[in-house]
């Protein structure tokens, strides 16, 4: 269930913004940051001022109790002179902060804390300067049920627990800027009761055991938004490797999905092989899959270097969350608007991998997603609301905009050089429907005004031909 925020959280958050702005006496001289970016669906979502630039997250699992104990310390570069600043917490228990290691104030209003440092570490505060946060924190963590109806945060499964961010779910379990405009490192060492296993993103770094309790430190080095970040705690048949190309591979597979996940998860080195034929170098240094039980989680997510499945997935779902791994995770969109640029490149993938091995040529697929009605229930670009954001037609009228773009073109040669410079461009960054319209005419050296119109923007169903 959705933790609700105390009746009173808008008033007091009201209350806390405007004596942070009087000038009171005992704290940083400058202005406080803002509270939340002003996203088009989600306007609270993330904080101004700052940039994260490293997230150090320590946390103690107990999922017998469903108990979690976290420290988290943050490293940011100021963007302005800051006399005080946000962090995003859904439901935990805040037991103390500093910033640069003196005792900093905290207030909570709802899912947003606002730290004010000490006066002693202005210098640190001032824009261009790097601070570090710690945060120490706990509580049961829960799952937030977001716009669309689906569960996400901590979920609980049969024999752990397993976090999943998107689009908000990263501030359940851990105190950040939960916006995917702001990118960041990470280094993730969870501990938990043997025999259990923790699993998330990037490289496993080091193990350690002590009292029956194993602490798995996980390093992330490439710049990750929090909404791909993952913890899966659980009975996992772990199998490590390396591609011919050098990228490591850890598949973490729960034992009950084991048997029916092996065939396609042996695929991952061919499909990333596939992929960077098409989409340019993999942007990371490791890849793999996270496979939990048939019903512990409803939905498939790209989580970073390894994406987490809902059962044993089909190669086909593969596809999808690895072509994501360039789409959405390096490339990442610089505000929810913008998913289709994630979701249509994705889907786009399938209809390639699809017509290279099944035979089923990409007009065929563009044919079956235009005769669908879903796909025309509003424009990709433009979803009416934070509910319609995973609907049909980011997905499928998305993957058929980047079909036009390819015919319009008439060149597939250059049509994937120009996929390869976008995602070579934007690697590791973050981009926007704008930048990607943009970055098409100036390629292409041709107004496509009236491709976007109809195909991305228009409200109604265009002509298939022209």
């Amino acid at each position: 269930m959705k933790p609700r925020a105390p009746a009173a959280a808008p008033l007091l958050l009201a209350l806390a913004i405007a004596l942070l702005g009087s000038g009171c006496t005992g704290g940083v001289e400058g202005t406080p940051g803002a509270v939340g970016l002003r996203d088009p669906y989600f306007p609270g979502l993330g904080n101004g001022g700052y940039d994260v630039t490293h997230y150090g997250l320590k946390l103690d699992v107990d999922p017998a109790a469903g108990r979690l104990r976290g420290t988290a310390t943050i490293t940011a570069r100021a963007t302005q002179h800051l006399s005080a600043f946000h962090l995003d917490l859904a439901g935990l228990d805040v037991e103390s902060a500093t910033v640069e290691g003196e005792p900093a104030a905290v207030n909570r209003a709802g899912k947003e804390l606002t730290i004010r440092p000490a006066a002693s570490v202005d210098d640190h505060m001032r824009e261009g300067r790097t601070f570090t946060t710690v945060v120490r924190y706990s509580g049961s963590p829960q799952a937030i049920t977001d716009a669309d109806g689906e569960e996400e945060g901590w979920l609980r499964t049969a024999d752990g627990s397993v976090a999943l961010g998107e689009p908000t779910g990263s501030l359940a379990w851990f105190p950040g800027n939960h916006h995917p405009s702001d990118k960041a490192a990470y280094d993730i060492e969870v501990t938990v009761p043997d025999p259990l296993t923790a699993v998330s993103n990037g490289q496993l770094v080091a193990r350690r055991t002590e009292d029956g309790r194993t602490a798995y430190h996980w390093r992330t080095t490439e710049p990750m938004a929090s909404y791909l970040a993952t913890v899966a705690v659980g009975r996992f048949t772990t199998e490590q490797a390396r591609t011919p190309d050098g990228i490591r591979l850890f598949t973490a597979v729960d034992p009950e999905s084991a048997a029916a996940s092996e065939d396609v998860l042996a695929r991952i080195p061919e499909v990333l092989a596939w992929s960077r034929a098409r989409f340019g170098p993999y942007p990371f240094t490791s890849a793999g899959a996270i496979v939990e039980r048939t019903g512990d989680v409803a939905y498939a997510l790209e989580t970073q270097n390894r994406p987490v499945f809902p059962g044993p997935p089909d190669t086909g779902l593969l596809v999808h969350e690895l072509a994501h791994q360039w789409f959405g995770n390096s490339v990442t969109p610089k505000t929810w608007r913008d998913m289709w640029l994630n979701e249509g490149f994705a889907t786009y993938a399938e209809w390639l991998w699809a017509a290279d091995h099944d035979d089923v040529p990409v007009q065929e697929s563009f044919d079956e997603a235009y005769d669908s009605d879903a796909n025309w229930a509003f424009p990709p670009a433009r979803p009416p609301a934070a509910p319609d954001l995973f609907d049909p037609p980011v997905y499928g009228r998305g993957a058929m905009v980047v079909h036009r773009v390819r015919l319009a073109m008439d060149d597939d040669k250059a049509f994937f050089a120009l996929v390869r410079g976008w995602t070579a461009k934007y690697r590791h960054g973050n981009a926007s429907t704008d930048d990607f319209t943009a970055y098409v005419e100036e390629e292409t050296g041709r107004d496509l005004s009236g491709l976007w119109d109809a195909w991305l923007y228009g409200g109604s169903r265009p002509a298939r031909e022209g």
